[in-house]
């Protein structure tokens, strides 16, 4: 068995999975809303620059916070944001699914004390 054939055909199932098929068909959609569009940038580039000061240490100050969520709750009245964001987050579970099997999988290696 090929470790890297199998991450392959798991790759290949990720692509092919519902959850991207939802993703791809909601952003060609947002894609012909300008205003839905500029606002989910917005959005997108306010999450990452939060990320980053995250992760160098620098946590946002909770009206910040507040005001994310603000635009996520606006951002979602837009039905097509509203089912990108929902096959973000199904999409996400799984990925997060298939980490936590592979660690599992691993646990013996180090004991019990994981």
């Amino acid at each position: 068995m090929n470790i890297y054939d199998k991450a392959h055909d798991l790759a290949k199932a990720l692509k092919e999975s519902k959850e991207v098929e939802e993703i791809t068909s909601a952003m060609k959609l947002i894609e012909t809303d300008p205003e839905a569009k500029k606002m989910l940038d917005d959005f997108r580039e306010r999450q990452m620059e939060a990320q980053q000061r995250m992760m160098s240490g620098d946590m946002p100050a909770q009206e910040e916070m507040e005001k994310m969520e603000k635009m996520f709750e606006v951002l979602s009245l837009n039905l097509n944001i509203r089912r990108l964001f929902d096959a973000e987050r199904r999409l996400s579970v799984i990925i997060e699914d298939v980490n936590k099997i592979i660690a599992d999988s691993l646990q013996h290696l180090y004991g019990s004390s994981m």
